[in-house]
């Protein structure tokens, strides 16, 4: 409500705003796994070890994660518009920083310069309550759903970072996304605008994170979230690896199938918001760990190439894009407005470290004799079939209401 009493029109600048946070988003993500696709070529020049390469692979994720708690609560009280520009502008020089590790060939400064570009990965967490408040509940999961499409950056990253390399060399490639980072954050401040209904939470940002961190659903979706969120990352940031590994594509091969997973679970993450708000999160979310449990399985048989293994990757990505979109759409209609920001900072973050791991996990457990990942994907499994067990009997949420959508889904 508004001061006059009248309820603002939320429809009017609706569009507009999602394209741009979404854009925001996408190119973000481009940035934030602007190593990945490259990773290959980065282990031959340094002369680097399986677990050296997936440390260069997942550290930026570390601070996308982590960060994420921060850019979350501050969202809450400076909203989306500002945010948004900020960590766009900070990201740029980073990208930069990468390429001139790169170019000295120096691994302590890739490893330190690819922590800072995690920032890029925080913009999810300003993202979700932006979309939340600019949309009426029972369009949330859309809302977010699409929102979440951008995390198609990293598909985007997987496919042109190579052929930008290829096309216009390795530093004329990373000046390209940090003058694009600079410009969409130009494009934010100037075209953005904050929901009408929103309104700052000037509360003090650590007791604001304590009363999120207090509320039940935080956790439990931060692990659903780490599951299937994390499983994304994982694989789209060490599936360029694990393809030279296991079937020996070459880099820009490798780095093409890896877009082509990201794609899928950048489709299936919007439909998995729909399916949430028709069906109930819950539904969706279990369908989504039940598909990554089998499909694990059948990736670990090593189908092959290319008909099989691709069916089976982009399988796997499409559970994995559904339980992304599932879960938020369970934090929009449970997670108290004023809290959505925090909530979405602490889960997001949950995500993100999910997918931190595992790449390190892959390097770790990687068989050279027999070109094998089974132990890794073997885990994957295990605990996909854990958070479905707790999706259908662990997560205890409110009763929908005849005006709100079916957050159980039953």
């Amino acid at each position: 409500m508004t001061g006059t009493g009248t309820v603002p029109d939320l429809r009017t600048g609706q569009t507009r705003n999602l394209a741009l946070a979404t854009l925001a988003f996408t190119i973000s993500f481009w940035a934030w796994n602007l190593i990945a696709p490259l990773g290959v070529s980065y282990a031959e020049a340094m002369g680097l070890s399986a677990t050296e390469k997936a440390m260069i692979v997942a550290t930026p994720v570390l601070v996308g994660s982590v960060g994420r708690i921060l850019a979350g609560a501050l969202t809450d009280r400076y909203g989306g518009r500002a945010m948004f520009t900020v960590l766009l502008l900070l990201t740029a020089p980073f990208v930069l920083l990468v390429a001139l590790a790169g170019t000295l060939g120096s691994y302590p400064l890739m490893l330190l310069f690819g922590f800072f570009l995690g920032i890029g990965g925080t913009t999810f967490a300003v993202g979700i309550p932006f979309a939340n408040a600019w949309y009426e509940k029972s369009r949330r999961g859309l809302a977010t759903g699409i929102f979440g499409a951008g995390m198609g950056g990293t598909a985007l990253s997987a496919f042109f970072t190579p052929r930008f390399v290829r096309w216009f060399g390795y530093t004329a490639t990373h000046v390209i996304i940090a003058v694009a980072l600079v410009a969409v954050a130009a494009l934010v401040w100037t075209t953005m605008r904050d929901s009408p209904v929103w309104t700052p939470n000037t509360s003090p940002v650590v007791p604001k994170l304590v009363a999120a961190a207090k509320l039940p659903i935080t956790w439990q979706m931060s692990f659903l979230y780490a599951v299937a969120f994390g499983g994304f990352v994982a694989f789209s940031t060490y599936l360029p690896t694990y393809l030279k590994d296991v079937y020996e594509f070459d880099l820009t091969g490798a780095g093409t199938r890896a877009a082509g997973f990201a794609i899928a679970a950048v489709i299936a993450r919007p439909i998995g918001g729909v399916l949430s708000d028709r069906l109930g999160p819950r539904r969706v979310a279990a369908t989504s760990f039940a598909g990554a449990a089998v499909l694990a399985v059948v990736v670990a048989l090593k189908p092959p190439p290319e008909l099989l293994a691709g069916t089976a990757f982009v399988l796997l990505a499409g559970f994995l894009g559904l339980g992304t979109g599932g879960v938020f759409a369970w934090i929009a209609v449970t997670a108290p407005q004023e809290r959505v920001g925090s909530v979405t900072g602490i889960v997001g973050a949950a995500g993100g470290l999910g997918g931190y791991f595992p790449p390190l996990v892959m390097g770790a457990t990687y068989d050279a004799v027999t070109h094998s990942y089974t132990i890794g994907l073997a885990l994957l499994c295990i605990v996909a079939v854990i958070a479905l067990i707790y999706t259908l009997v662990g997560v205890r949420t409110p009763r929908p209401t005849a005006t709100s959508s079916p957050a159980d889904g039953g």
